[in-house]
């Protein structure tokens, strides 16, 4: 049971600039679109966080819908999905103790924290178990960040870290116990 981020960040740990675009994702070059370890850590988790304007930038993207696995979307703006997603994407509005709380009675035990707010929202709540994160080597100077202000700090080990599409180094971490 583990509630896991897995996102990617720049080397200053923003994901996203200063206009909230994810474009400096596209500076690696991966001409074969080679799955760098995504698709297999969708394939363990049971349910998927995210908060509202991480479900908007996915919306933008010219696909469909990538997640088969179900949505739990954090707003207290949204009072219905879209569209098109199939019937797996439900807006939550709790914190995220409750949230958790929630999903682990409905059966969901490993899941996937995504979207910058959310993510430090379940950091400052102590409910981040584990961390993949994919560093892009660029600086952005200022944008999103991965990480707020929290009240007391979290410790995490190293226990992989790997360099993909040398270039791209994916390092995960686990809560210390």
């Amino acid at each position: 049971m583990a509630n896991i981020v897995y996102i990617a960040e720049s080397i200053d740990n923003y994901i996203a600039d200063k206009n909230n675009s994810i474009e400096f994702l596209e500076i690696i070059d991966n001409p074969n679109n080679i799955d760098i370890g995504f698709n297999n850590f969708l394939e363990g988790i049971d349910a998927i966080v995210m908060g509202r304007r991480t479900y908007e930038t996915v919306l933008s993207f010219s696909i469909d819908w990538p997640y088969t696995k179900p949505v739990f979307v954090l707003s207290s703006k949204l009072k219905n999905v879209f569209e098109n997603h199939g019937e797996n994407v439900f807006i939550l509005n709790k914190s995220p103790k409750d949230i958790v709380k929630y999903l682990n009675n409905k059966g969901y035990y490993n899941i996937y924290i995504d979207g910058g707010f959310t993510i430090q929202k379940f950091l400052k709540a102590n409910l981040i178990d584990e961390m993949i994160l994919t560093t892009i080597p660029i600086i952005l100077g200022s944008g999103v960040p991965l990480f707020g202000n929290i009240d007391n700090s979290i410790e995490f080990e190293l226990v992989k870290s790997e360099v993909l599409l040398n270039q791209v180094v994916s390092s995960t971490y686990k809560k210390r116990k």
